[in-house]
């Protein structure tokens, strides 16, 4: 088929990084898919289904955009496949397009392209219909500022504010317009209910919105920020967008995290990677504070998965150390055998299978800094009485040398043992115990807590999507109040995994609710007689027949789902949160085809 050859590029070509910015802009602010085609018929920008096309031209044959750029008149067709225009279409992208939008962009009485909307579901179809003037006056004020880029005015968006104003106080999601000095130029009432203030008290006032994330490389979707002005601060879900010299806030639907009911201590040192508000974080957060300065030794005692290693890290960049090394060791994944070559190092020769140059042990590689000994309840009794003579002479001396290294080390040393019962039995020595538990540190569990689980959950929410390139998904309220009644065993490391699991699962641009939820979970929550909207089960019986039968079915299903998923078996396990050797059990037990 004879298409038509391009020798320059086009205008919207010109200012595509421009367009691209407005196209994501606007897929958000109206939830509907975008895409831009410029007069040469090439598209310049797209969103959804229609990223992949991006570059490809416009067959001659067309119907909708080609309509629109021929007539330079803007065109809404409600039932795109039923249209006239549609019969003998060789450019609608694979899938369903209920409904279509197209407003010309005309610079010098030139049609330079077209901005289409287009409905893919019937939900956004029906929202044009019901909103299509709201819509079109919108897409023509972006039209103009494509033109004003175009012609080199840079003060043409400005003068259409009060048009703008007047599109955005229709609308259900949140805005801010800001200046280039972060002032506050538009707020539509849904971002005025979201901060609890009124147009008058904001309007002009400094906003400052920054990810709630140390990393710079922030990627597209919704992400929490923190958002500042005055002494108030609140965390909301949205997307930062910049538009020329201006920023432009979209506050995501979702909004299911707490307010922040106390603001920011300015003068509190950083504690960012330790998430929690709830009155014995607090005390421990006081608590590092005050000892982070001292040299002396420091002993965190609590269960497994609580955070003892992010604990440590805290008093070390807390400490006058924090620009020296941190060396972090667990002595339970080191065999008995190697622990001493591994801490003291050694010389060359020294045993049999020992390098011909011999090697630095960790505790002399901490030297200036920080020695984090996790697990140490697990250190052999021999080690246990070189590591003594260390901590009291503060020198090592490595296998097969005569001579000591003076090295300058702060202690910090965590279990999940209890040393005390270990001392009775022989296991670990007194004097060891009382030499590195100068400054005990206990970290609650995760179930005494309270309201940290929520802070937690949107925490590793936001850590996961930006790890796996994941769009920020809401999550039901329903979901954050059944939480707190589930008991944690593996503390905050398991809520990690489990909300690694449920980004991994959720559908792009879905709430996470309780169905989502991997049968360990549900298992446990009705296990301790709480009543999960999961399966709808009453459990004021827990252990009856039926609600057995009702949680053998779900997690039946669960099963079938992630195997279906997963050819790996061991994924499947892994998504599940069970063991390989259980998931085969399971199988077996109900009858599922394993290919």
């Amino acid at each position: 088929m004879h298409r038509t050859s391009v020798t320059h590029p086009s205008v919207l070509q010109a200012i595509q990084p421009t367009i691209v910015r407005f196209t994501k802009m606007l897929a958000d602010l109206l939830r509907l898919e975008v895409e831009i085609v410029d007069a040469n018929r090439i598209r310049v920008a797209g969103t959804g289904p229609y990223v992949s096309v991006i570059g490809q031209r416009l067959h001659t044959d067309s119907c909708f955009l080609s309509h629109v750029l021929g007539t330079k008149q803007e065109k809404i067709v409600l039932q795109s496949l039923a249209a006239p225009l549609c019969t003998g279409c060789a450019d609608l992208v694979p899938g369903n397009e209920y409904a279509f939008v197209g407003i010309p962009i005309v610079a010098a009485q030139q049609c330079v392209g077209v901005i289409s909307l287009i409905a893919v579901t019937p939900e956004s179809q029906l929202r044009i219909r019901e909103h299509s003037g709201e819509i079109i006056e919108y897409v023509r004020h972006v039209s103009s500022l494509f033109v004003s880029k175009i012609m080199g005015d840079r003060d043409g968006s400005r003068d259409q504010d009060k048009q703008l104003l007047s599109l955005l106080d229709h609308m259900d999601q949140g805005v801010v317009l800001m200046d280039e000095d972060q002032r506050i130029c538009l707020i539509n009432p849904p971002a005025l209910a979201q901060l609890n203030c009124n147009q008058e008290n904001i309007i002009g006032r400094r906003l400052s919105i920054r990810p709630c994330v140390d990393h710079t490389d922030i990627p597209s979707g919704h992400l929490q920020y923190m958002v500042s002005f005055g002494d108030r601060h609140e965390i909301i879900v949205g997307q930062l967008h910049k538009v020329h010299d201006r920023q432009l806030f979209l506050m995501a639907f979702h909004q299911a995290h707490p307010q922040m009911s106390n603001p920011l201590t300015r003068h509190e040192p950083r504690l960012s990677h330790i998430i929690g508000e709830s009155p014995p974080m607090r005390e421990l957060k006081a608590l590092l504070i005050r000892v982070a300065t001292s040299p002396s030794s420091i002993l965190i005692c609590s269960e497994s998965g609580t955070g003892k290693e992010v604990v440590a890290r805290a008093v070390h960049q807390l400490s006058g150390r924090a620009n020296k090394p941190f060396v972090a060791i667990n002595c339970a994944a080191i065999p008995d055998g190697l622990q001493e070559s591994e801490l003291f190092g050694y010389t060359k020769g020294s045993f049999t299978s020992a390098s011909t140059t011999g090697k630095s042990g960790l505790i002399q590689s901490a030297d200036g800094g920080t020695l984090f000994l996790d697990e140490i309840g697990d250190m052999s009794l021999s080690t246990q009485a070189k590591l003594l003579r260390v901590i009291e002479t503060r020198e090592v001396q490595p296998i097969g040398s005569n001579k000591a290294i003076p090295v300058d080390i702060r202690i910090v040393a965590a279990t999940h043992q209890n040393l005390q019962a270990r001392i009775a039995e022989g296991k670990f020595r007194e004097d060891l115990y009382y030499r590195i538990n100068v400054i005990p540190l206990a970290i609650p569990p995760l179930r005494d807590r309270g309201g940290d689980i929520e802070l937690l959950v949107h925490h590793y929410i936001n850590q996961h999507s930006r790890r796996l390139g994941a769009v920020y998904p809401g999550i039901s309220p329903a979901v954050l109040k059944l939480l707190p009644k589930y008991s944690w065993p593996g503390n905050v490391r398991e809520l990690s995994n489990l909300m690694e699991y449920l980004v991994n699962v959720v559908p792009n641009g879905e709430v996470i609710d309780e169905r989502l939820f991997p049968p360990n979970i549900t298992k446990g929550l009705v296990s301790s007689g709480f009543d999960t909207p999961v399966k709808n089960v009453e459990v004021s019986q827990p252990h009856t027949r039926t609600d057995a039968t009702l949680i053998e079915n779900m997690e039946r299903q669960l099963i079938e789902a992630s195997l279906l998923r997963h050819k790996n078996k061991q994924q499947a396990a892994d998504e599940l949160g069970i063991g390989i050797a259980t998931l085969y059990r399971k199988v077996k037990k109900y009858g599922l085809q394993v290919t």
